[in-house]
């Protein structure tokens, strides 16, 4: 990995670097189905995975300094799968004993289709929006004198869940249950990638957590979202590639249209 000293006032954003494209690292774990293994072959490209971040639960303790029941929470809503995981995780441990009734609440059906690892699926109470977990306020209106409600979250917090429950009017908790943290990335610190890939403010943290030094050099940054490139840019680096766009909504598309220009 090239290095820098981040500078604590931005410049002012660089240009892109328009450059041929041979090795590309995605700050993700890798997945079952690539969507970069077209461009891969298209362009000759190598395309690595390693998460720059990883999730510590809370421990038992940690949780109980809370003064939170598990059990007195008729109602669940659940934003990712990592709360699902931490949440069934520490009521086995303090052997906190799950109603049958208890109702779920859950922001897409993906993370829906989570919880059938921890309980009886069709016995329960599922509900899911599809892309948000707005789409859950009708639910949550109906459901309203049925709570409260608890969310299970990262201590940073459940924003967005927190945001439609009080638009419901709804009661509810939030339960701090694991933190996310910058992954052990020191193997990398001699190898260098023509493109690196970042889809959260946290992959930016971790960076510079792993490797304080870092200096962009020939090194091309591309973000998916907002808040990661807004990182990039607050840390004073250039970005290059920027997903979604109306033309490129996603990471692999729009690594590929650059490799089309940069890689002629």
């Amino acid at each position: 990995m090239p290095t820098k000293t981040k500078n604590p006032a931005a410049p002012k954003p660089q240009a892109p670097k328009i450059a041929k494209v041979k090795t590309v690292l995605v700050s993700q774990p890798k997945p079952e189905r690539s969507p970069y293994v077209d461009i891969e072959a298209k362009y000759g490209l190598t395309v690595d995975f390693r998460s720059f971040i990883q999730v510590e639960g809370y421990t038992e303790k940690d949780f109980r300094r809370q003064r939170i029941r598990i059990e007195d929470f008729p109602c669940v809503v659940f934003t990712s799968k990592n709360a699902i995981e931490n949440f069934f995780r520490l009521a086995e441990e303090m052997r906190a004993r799950i109603s049958e009734m208890t109702k779920y609440f859950c922001s897409t059906e993906a993370v829906a289709n989570y919880l059938q690892k921890f309980i009886v699926y069709r016995k329960r109470k599922v509900f899911h929006g599809v892309k948000s977990i707005s789409e859950l306020l009708p639910y949550f209106i109906k459901h309203r004198e049925s709570g409260p409600f608890l969310i299970p979250c990262a201590e940073t917090g459940g924003q967005d869940a927190a945001t439609v429950l009080k638009e419901a009017k709804v009661k509810y908790q939030e339960a701090l249950m694991y933190r996310t943290i910058s992954a052990d990335l020191s193997d990398l610190k001699d190898i260098k990638y023509d493109v690196l890939c970042f889809f959260s403010q946290l992959d930016i943290k971790s960076l510079y957590d792993n490797f304080p030094d870092f200096v962009q050099e020939n090194t091309r940054i591309a973000t998916f979202g907002k808040a990661a490139a807004k990182a990039v840019l607050d840390a004073g680096l250039r970005l290059d590639i920027q997903a979604p766009t109306p033309e490129f909504p996603s990471m692999a598309m729009a690594l590929g249209e650059y490799c089309r220009i940069g890689n002629k």
